[in-house]
């Protein structure tokens, strides 16, 4: 059995310092940089949350206004654009927004889009509503 002095002791604490301080290092690092993630994911989530929120909101509205103006009406067109406009409702309201990890969400978003781009030009309005959403127009009565 081979006794080791202090000086072999201290050498090898000098020798694996190097080691121990990267994997200190890396390690505190690593901790440091989940924690930092998982808050820049959540305001991440949140802000397009509320852009995505806010989009269907419009949408909604849009079609319940659209809804109201077009079903005392019995023309035949007003009739086809009211069944596009209430298809449009119903596109909406079949949203899954107490699910935040929808695997479908993407998909859905596009088919509500592309509904609300029907119904726009079945109604004949133009679908560039950037700035009514921006809140940069004043609305006038």
């Amino acid at each position: 059995m081979a006794f080791l002095s202090n000086s072999d002791d201290l050498f090898d604490s000098i020798v694996m310092a190097d080691n121990r301080f990267h994997v200190e290092g890396y390690q505190e690092g690593f901790e440091v940089g989940t924690r930092q993630g998982a808050i820049e994911g959540r305001n991440h989530g949140r802000l397009h949350g509320a852009k995505l929120s806010a989009e269907v909101s419009f949408y909604y509205g849009f079609a319940v206004a659209w809804k109201c103006l077009l079903q005392n009406n019995s023309d035949i067109k007003a009739r086809k654009r009211l069944k596009a406009v209430e298809s449009l409702v119903g596109a909406i309201q079949k949203f899954p927004y107490e699910d935040p990890k929808y695997e479908k969400l993407q998909e859905d978003m596009e088919r509500v889009r592309a509904k609300f781009r029907q119904v726009c030009s079945l109604l004949n309005v133009p679908t560039d509503f950037r700035e009514y959403l921006s809140g940069s127009t004043a609305m006038s009565f």
